[in-house]
Parts: structure tokens; sequence; C-alpha cells
């Protein structure tokens, strides 16, 4: 009962978010993310189990501070090779203004984005699966519900992001795109999964998940300029 609340809140946060009320995306997840923490509170789930706690604060911090320079040294090495360089075109990005871009690194990817996603897939869901048949089965139901998570934003991919686009643009090409957003952010969710298991804490996840959405944002907005300006 209370994993298929926890899966109808996810379902219809994604509903909102991507197709009935995109634009009140922030509100959305910070109450999808209170729903999940109450059910969390109502399947008896401690602060310590969803890495909450004050110990597992402490040492996500240490971790967080490492994970969010190494992503940044990668992607501008990446930014610096053009042979990777492609990946950073993103017309989604690189159509915004300065303060839409604050906005998106500071509030929507931190207050919306991370907080939700960690919350559900690296915190409650995957404690609760855990707690009851084992890490293993946590990671795969986490990862694999993360994977179909993105099935609907992932839509428009082929068509903004440049090196997506090699897969074409029209309807193969998009299904070709959604699957490999599916596939790739399943993956993603193992690491994430396992990240947060070996540090004990929410906090590691949620760093390099903002590392990666944030920065990827701040350098895709700033290829287009970069390159403008040679």
């Amino acid at each position: 009962m209370r994993m298929l609340c926890v899966l109808a809140v996810l379902v219809g946060a994604n509903l909102l978010n991507n197709w009935l009320a995109p634009g009140a995306y922030v509100p959305t997840c910070v109450v999808a993310t209170a729903a999940l923490l109450l059910i969390a509170r109502w399947d008896g789930l401690t602060r310590a189990d969803l890495g909450l706690d004050t110990v597992a604060l402490y040492r996500g911090l240490r971790w967080a501070s490492v994970l969010v320079g190494a992503v940044l040294a990668v992607f501008l090495l990446a930014l610096a090779l053009p042979a990777t360089r492609e990946a950073f075109e993103d017309e989604r990005a690189a159509g915004l203004t300065v303060g839409q871009l604050l906005g998106r690194v500071l509030v929507r990817v931190p207050v919306g984005t991370v907080l939700l996603e960690e919350t559900a897939f690296r915190g409650v869901l995957w404690a609760m699966v855990r707690r009851r048949r084992g890490t293993a089965w946590a990671t795969a139901v986490s990862s694999s519900l993360f994977g179909l998570w993105h099935l609907l934003p992932s839509r428009g991919l082929s068509r903004a992001n440049a090196a997506v686009a090699v897969l074409g643009t029209g309807p193969a090409g998009t299904a070709l795109s959604v699957a490999a957003a599916v596939v790739a952010t399943a993956a993603a969710g193992v690491g994430l999964c396992e990240l947060r298991r070996r540090s004990g804490s929410l906090l590691a996840p949620a760093a390099l998940h903002w590392a990666l959405n944030g920065f990827g944002y701040v350098l895709a907005w700033s290829v287009p300029r970069w390159r403008g300006g040679d």
C-alpha cells in the first residue's frame, strides 16, 4: 500500500511537470517531496534510513566537495576537446537569459529536480525496498524507475541536443533518443544508488546530481557565446 502511494506521487508529479502544469515545476517538486517524506514516516523509516541524519549529512558534505570539483574538472576537459564539445550544444540552455540561467542552476535544479529525484529514488524508494528485499533489489527497482521517470522529458532531446541529433529527428530518431535516455538514466541511477550506499548519505548523490545538471546548464549556455566571441 505504501509503495503504491510512492508510485502514485511520482506518476502524478511526472505528469504535472511534463504535461499538465510544467510552469509549476518547482512547487510540484516541493509538494511531492513533502508527500514522499510523509509516506516514509508512515512506513517507519528514520532519518538514518534516508541518509539524512546528522552523521550522514556531515559525511555527505565531505563527499560533496570532492564530487562537485571532479565534475567541474571533467566538464571543462570535455569542453576543451573538439570531439566532446558537441555534447554541450543544447538549444534548451543556449537560449536562456542570464536571469533564466541563474534560476535554473540555483532554484529549478536544486529545489526542483535534485530535491525530488534524490528524495524519491535514492531516499524514500531505495530505503523502502532495501528494508524489504535488500540492497541489490533496492538499487535495481530504484534505478529502473529512475530511467522510466525520464521517458516524458526526453521526448524533445534529439531536436535540442546536437550530439543526440545523430540518431535522427524524425519519429524513429525520437524513439531511439528516448530509449537511449531511459537506459542512460537508469544506468546513472545505479551509480547514484551505489554512491548513496558507500557514502551513507543522501547528500552525496544530491551534490553529484546538482553538479552534473547545474554545470551542464552553465557550459551549454556558454558554448555558443564563447564561439561567437572567437
